[in-house]
């Protein structure tokens, strides 16, 4: 982890190719964005495609009062609960093996939303359209990509990064926390 209460600690990552996990640098850039924006702080996270569970353990560490980490695979589930159980953040989540579209489906209300997706990923429309709901009115939704992601109307960019071959985008439904 990058800072924070466990800032300095490792954490494991699933075998194989199919996740990407986000490297320290950029996680360091958009933490350090988002605190400028005072967004992590007792928010309620919500991590879709979990991988490792990274970026939702960071906003944990940096004091997100609750992350729900979502993934598909059974394997980065395991490898997520096992990090935040050698954390001490396992109380403070709630770790879901489902597709992200059908988490969403259940509902809830989200402050701050980390999509970190396979690249390949190109169902964004739909969901956007999931997520929308379960937005609090001041969200913040960071997507990480290769390439710039159109954002739908009611969600308006509020800043974007690239990294290399990695891009960063911060978007509000209200088009700016307060």
């Amino acid at each position: 982890m990058v800072a924070g209460s466990a800032g300095g600690r490792r954490i494991d990552v699933p075998p194989g190719t199919t996740t990407r996990p986000t490297s320290d640098r950029v996680r360091e850039a958009l933490f350090n964005a988002l605190d400028s924006l005072d967004v992590v702080e007792d928010r309620q996270v919500l991590d879709g495609f979990a991988g490792s569970g990274a970026l939702g353990i960071e906003a944990l560490s940096r004091g997100a009062a609750h992350a729900t980490f979502v993934d598909t695979d059974p394997v980065a589930v395991r490898v997520v609960e096992a990090n935040l159980g050698s954390l001490g953040l396992d109380r403070r989540a709630t770790v879901l093996t489902r597709a992200l579209d059908r988490a969403l489906a259940v509902g809830g209300s989200f402050d701050l939303v980390l999509l970190d997706p396979p690249y390949a990923y190109d169902e964004w429309d739909d969901l956007f359209e999931l997520l929308a709901p379960t937005l609090s009115p001041d969200a913040v939704v960071v997507v990480e990509s290769d390439r710039e992601i159109p954002l739908p109307p009611g969600l308006a960019g509020i800043r974007s990064k690239t990294y290399g071959g990695t891009v960063v985008q911060f978007a509000s439904p209200s088009g700016a926390p307060s």
